[in-house]
């Protein structure tokens, strides 16, 4: 039996915690980048959406070891060599189908993680010469302050970059491959095959209470310090 005569059924993927920090995350990066243009008054939001980001991320990693089984870093991060056989079969139009991430897709993900995290965690120490300062800047110097603002401002291209990457992946499955990844990412389920493992969401409640801790970390990293 084909792949394309298999009867197909929709399998829970993504549950309601990646969709959210998904959405949210690409929201608050465009939130933050918006801001930082307009700046002036606009730059206390740009620093909430920064606060924001770094949250989410805190979050994801946690949710990276005790969330459902497709956001699970044990399930998409490869190795260098599977990664490298992928591209290759990729590059062949012929690399096999996943459920959740593929192994670049899963890099992909790690990238974005690290760099989001970098660029929120060096925008606490920023600093634009003027009035606008980071909560912690107080903890550094006022010469490695200005540097860390430059590194601030060099990762944000350095996201972009990783983001439109990741675009161009998310285009050439949607449109050429006719993986509905975009839907998927709305109502959390994805066609496979009847045979193919199903596995559950993680508890709910698992979810809302890591999203606490995350909250909790940031709110004490901004007022305790």
């Amino acid at each position: 039996m084909t792949e394309h005569s298999a009867k197909l059924e929709r399998k829970p993927v993504w549950d309601i915690y990646v969709r959210l920090f998904h959405w949210t995350l690409a929201a608050s990066i465009l939130f933050a980048w918006w801001t930082s243009e307009q700046g002036g008054n606009w730059m206390s939001w740009h620093m909430y959406a920064g606060y924001t980001v770094l949250g989410l991320v805190l979050f994801r990693l946690m949710w990276g070891f005790a969330g459902s089984h497709h956001a699970r870093f044990s399930e998409f991060v490869r190795s260098p060599i599977t990664t490298a056989r992928y591209a290759l079969q990729m590059l062949q139009r012929r690399e096999p189908h996943h459920l959740g991430h593929n192994p670049l897709g899963g890099w992909m993900v790690v990238a974005l993680l690290l760099l989001a995290a970098a660029q929120a965690s060096t925008g606490l120490f920023a600093n634009d010469e003027i009035i606008t300062e980071g909560p912690l800047v107080h903890l550094i110097s006022y010469d490695l302050s200005v540097e860390i603002t430059r590194w601030h401002k060099w990762l944000f291209d350095i996201l972009l970059i990783a983001i439109g990457l990741h675009l161009l992946g998310v285009i050439y499955h949607q449109l050429f491959k006719r993986e509905k990844l975009v839907q998927a990412m709305l109502h959390g389920r994805k066609p496979a095959s009847a045979d193919a493992p199903s596995y559950p969401f993680a508890p709910f409640l698992r979810g809302l209470l890591l999203a606490l801790v995350a909250a909790a970390i940031v709110w004490n990293l901004l007022n305790l310090l």
